[in-house]
């Protein structure tokens, strides 16, 4: 076998290599002038790019452990007489759907109506109208959207045109309001540690108050929502425990009263008839008590309850207001732009010269 040929592939390899670095190095100005372009299109984007701004918030919330919550609570109420038993398991929303959550349509539609004031005071209006009026563009979506905004205004002379209302109906929402929703949801992030549970609510925002306001408002309505969703039933039952009490109460005092009208109207008479109405009154009497403070237990037994399964959220990281836009990164930009630049010139003159073959 003749061993020349299968060196031979490698030393024209090398001999293309060196020769390609050669025709380059010859070619150097003319990928700086390249370059030079690449850097100033790039400082032209990068600053064109609207300035956006993160609020990062860490909060832990309460692990659902009934042995733990219930220490304090259970030591209270035994004192009370009242027994808590072991159904303690709620059904509490995981943190892995707090995303889900934040991200839902009726969670955004309240944030809509949140005042929020930027940065220089010059702006104080709803969250609704800041996206919808106040958000900065760079200059070529102006240019790309003028002529679809043209062809909408047609369409809508020679067609229906949504109704602009100030009022949010989540059943039949506008183009308009579903847009700002689609932007909201873009613009709040929420990641969960599967391991430690830790949420992380983030919130771009194109000002730095703006931003620090919304993310504090997002993080309070979650802790809300989650809240009432936990205690809801427990809720639902102190209010009907409250009103039976109240019924029962009333039951007793009127027995209460029927009994001893009867004993101050019928003193020193002894009979069979009195004794038996005596008897029914006074085990009326008793049995309307025991009602009423059984209810009373029952009361106090909710109360616990209430509080027993409210959540409590420990804040790690608060919200503060950002010092550094985290948007657009512009040295990436400019990095960026140089890298395809020389890759795409240095391709181009390669192939022109024909220098690959």
């Amino acid at each position: 076998m003749d061993t020349t040929k299968d060196k031979l592939p490698e030393t024209e390899k090398d001999i293309d290599i060196i020769a390609i670095a050669r025709y380059l190095w010859s070619k150097r100005k003319l990928l700086l002038k390249s370059s030079a372009i690449a850097v100033l299109v790039a400082l032209i984007v990068a600053f064109s790019i609207p300035k956006e701004y993160t609020t990062t918030v860490k909060l832990m919330p309460e692990t659902n452990n009934p042995a733990n919550k219930m220490g304090n609570l259970g030591g209270l109420a035994a004192i009370a007489g009242v027994d808590l038993g072991s159904g303690t398991n709620q059904d509490a929303i995981s943190p892995e759907l707090y995303p889900d959550v934040v991200h839902s349509t009726p969670f955004l539609l309240e944030l809509f109506p949140g005042q929020v004031t930027n940065k220089k005071k010059t702006i104080s209006v709803s969250l609704f109208n800041y996206l919808n009026e106040y958000q900065r563009e760079a200059w070529w979506s102006y240019i790309i959207k003028a002529p679809l905004k043209g062809l909408s205004y047609l369409i809508g002379l020679l067609g229906e045109q949504d109704e602009k209302s100030d009022k949010v109906d989540p059943f039949f929402l506008t183009k308009e309001q579903k847009a700002i929703i689609k932007e909201l949801q873009n613009r709040i992030s929420v990641f969960v540690d599967k391991k430690t549970q830790v949420v992380t609510v983030s919130v771009d925002m194109q000002d730095p108050v703006i931003s620090a306001q919304v993310t504090e408002n997002v993080v309070g309505k979650l802790q809300t929502y989650i809240t009432n969703y936990r205690t809801q039933k427990a809720k639902q039952d102190l209010e009907f425990t409250d009103k039976v009490l109240k019924e029962a109460q009333a039951a007793y005092y009127k027995a209460q009263k029927a009994y001893a009208a009867f004993e101050d109207g019928n003193k020193n008479i002894i009979s069979a008839s009195y004794r038996t109405e005596q008897e029914r009154l006074r085990n009326e009497m008793t049995l309307t008590f025991n009602v009423y403070n059984t209810l009373a237990q029952k009361l106090e037994q909710d109360k616990l309850r209430v509080q027993e399964q409210t959540p409590v959220y420990t804040i790690i990281e608060p919200a503060t207001v950002p010092l550094k836009a985290s948007a657009p990164k512009k040295m990436l930009i400019l990095v960026g732009f140089i890298f395809i630049t020389l890759a795409g010139m240095t391709g181009y003159l390669l192939i022109r010269d024909k220098q690959l073959f």
